[in-house]
């Protein structure tokens, strides 16, 4: 285990003058915000708990296959004793690089019940990111279907390294490859003795976000965090078994994170759309009519294309849409309960280093067509602040930095420790010592009625697709470009809205249309996809204002 996994020491501890005063002025939290005991559970435990409540009923599903509950406790039993062997075990990681299927929800919960932390790698990365990754993460082993289309059988070095690019990369990284062979049907079981023993301050998965730096950072999110974000879910929504939940988040985004684990911990199926759908509206509608779902998740801008088709009606079994990911407008809104008159739709938003969503509104049609959508309230077991450069509450109705304090608050970035103390400092309102808060960089002010509305960003981090993108991360790509002095990036619209990632490299030299394309090769070669600027736009200087 490396310095930078183990858990951070407790903080100093702040007066309690100072603490009552702004628990009273800037706190805005549920009304049952203290954490029930057994918050403190991990994920394993509650959806192995499920698996013996409900063993025969269907537990995943994908164009293939169906796994009961029974079947899906013993494949992810057998891979977890493998991993296990290979010194899976809290706050150590496994990485994994497979496509959306049934064999990724198995190994999802096969590396939470080894007691490690899952590391989800893009199958869309480049090699570079890729290398970047394991390097940083130092995972004890890779879960692939590299090498294994059939996921039947071991990926060994060899096995990956023909599989292009990325399985030379796997290959050469000295990190033991693992295929889901033994997640290929139910009799591939094994006993749960030594499993399902993490506990609520271990580290449950690792997600990396786009750096400002150039870098990415990896999150660390332990299981009281998202076991607390799940119970408010279910106490919220109640679903159960006869309900579907789709994925079809990429998995390396942390919405992800609850489309897997709330359906399993209740006893609903779980869908696993297919790999790339999330990209496609009509894929979409398709498989929430063939398998009756009735929650599913888009960001605002995929919702809109949604809506757009004729066919938009998806069944009457849906029975909510939740969004995130992207501000939710009024025009939105408002054609969501023209086309889904009948279906809710909720407005959900927080910060990967929170545990995915930190405050929930519920719209209504009845509402005025121009009234903002705000994100709301606080959900159980979170304090949201309202707050100055200084940490220091500000008046209703004014605007300041939304800061995150209680139990979802991420450990800390990955061996960034200057970064993690900048982003998480001493939580002067917490509940006691070693208690911090998450600065999300989020702008936002909180209504008379103690609901929060969202005014964007106050530095260079931008969203499109739903997708976080620090502008210095792909600035520092442009610039490392062959022939390109400096450059800058960021965020315009097409005349039909559409969000479009702008990039500006300054050259020495005129560019020609083959140089535009060579760029482009290169950037794809080392940013992830949502990070390639879809326009590329050169520039003999970047623009100056008077002051230089």
């Amino acid at each position: 285990m490396t310095a930078e996994l183990r858990r951070p020491p407790p903080s100093a501890e702040v007066t309690a003058a100072t603490t009552a005063t702004a628990v009273t002025t800037a706190v805005t939290t549920a009304a049952a915000a203290a954490v029930p005991a057994a918050g403190a559970r991990s994920l394993a435990g509650l959806v192995v708990a499920q698996c013996r409540r409900t063993p025969g009923l269907p537990a995943v599903v994908d164009r293939e296959r169906t796994l009961t509950y029974a079947e899906l406790e013993r494949a992810s039993a057998a891979l977890a004793h493998r991993l296990r062997a290979l010194g899976a075990g809290p706050d150590r990681v496994v990485a994994l690089r497979l496509e959306r299927s049934v064999s990724l929800a198995v190994a999802v919960l096969a590396v939470v019940r080894s007691g490690a932390a899952y590391l989800p790698l893009s199958p869309e990365d480049p090699p570079a990111r890729l290398r970047t990754l394991l390097g940083d993460a130092g995972p004890v082993a890779v879960v692939t279907d590299l090498g294994d289309p059939q996921g039947s059988g071991e990926a060994g070095p060899r096995d990956a390294g023909e599989a292009g690019d990325a399985g030379k990369v796997l290959a050469g990284s000295g990190v033991p490859l693992l295929g889901p062979g033994a997640t290929a049907g139910p009799d591939a079981g094994a006993g749960a003795d030594g499993l399902d023993a993490a506990a609520g301050r271990d580290l449950a998965y690792v997600l990396y976000t786009s750096g400002s730096t150039g870098l990415p950072k990896g999150v660390l999110t332990e299981h009281r965090a998202i076991v607390n974000r799940l119970r408010w879910m279910q106490d919220t929504f109640r679903i159960g078994p006869g309900d579907t939940v789709l994925q079809k988040t990429p998995y390396t985004f942390d919405v992800s994170v609850w489309e897997f684990f709330w359906p399993l911990l209740t006893g609903a199926t779980l869908v696993m759309a297919d790999p790339g759908a999330h990209r496609d509206p009509r894929a979409l509608v398709r498989t929430i009519r063939e398998h009756g779902v009735t929650t599913a998740h888009f960001v605002p801008s995929m919702l809109a294309e949604l809506l757009r088709l004729p066919e938009v009606d998806a069944g009457p079994r849906l029975r909510r849409v939740l969004c995130s990911g992207e501000a939710l407008t009024p025009g939105l809104r408002r054609a969501f309960f023209a086309a889904l008159p009948d279906v809710e739709l909720h407005n959900l938003y927080g910060p990967t280093e929170a545990a995915v969503d930190v405050t929930h509104w519920r719209c209504r049609p009845d509402e005025p067509d121009d009234a903002p959508v705000p994100i709301g309230r606080a959900i159980t077991g979170v304090r949201l602040h309202v707050l100055d450069e200084r940490l220091r509450p500000v008046p209703d109705g004014e605007r300041g930095e939304l800061c995150v304090g209680g139990v979802q608050v991420a450990r800390g970035y990955l061996n960034r420790p200057e970064l993690t103390a900048r982003c998480f400092p001493p939580d002067p309102y917490g509940d006691g010592p070693g208690a911090r808060l998450y600065r999300t960089g989020d702008l936002a002010h909180r209504r008379p009625d103690g609901v929060l509305e969202y005014h964007g960003r106050r530095d260079g981090q931008v969203k499109v697709g739903g997708v976080r993108i620090e502008l210095g991360e792909v600035e520092a790509a442009l610039a490392a470009l062959p022939g390109v002095r400096q450059a800058a990036a960021a965020v315009r619209h097409s005349g039909s809205g559409t969000a479009l990632l702008v990039g500006y490299p300054v050259a020495g030299e005129p560019v020609d249309a083959a140089l535009r394309r060579r760029w482009t090769a290169l950037l794809r070669g080392t940013l992830p996809p949502a990070l390639v600027p879809a326009v590329l736009v050169p520039l003999a200087a970047l623009p100056l204002t008077a002051h230089g």
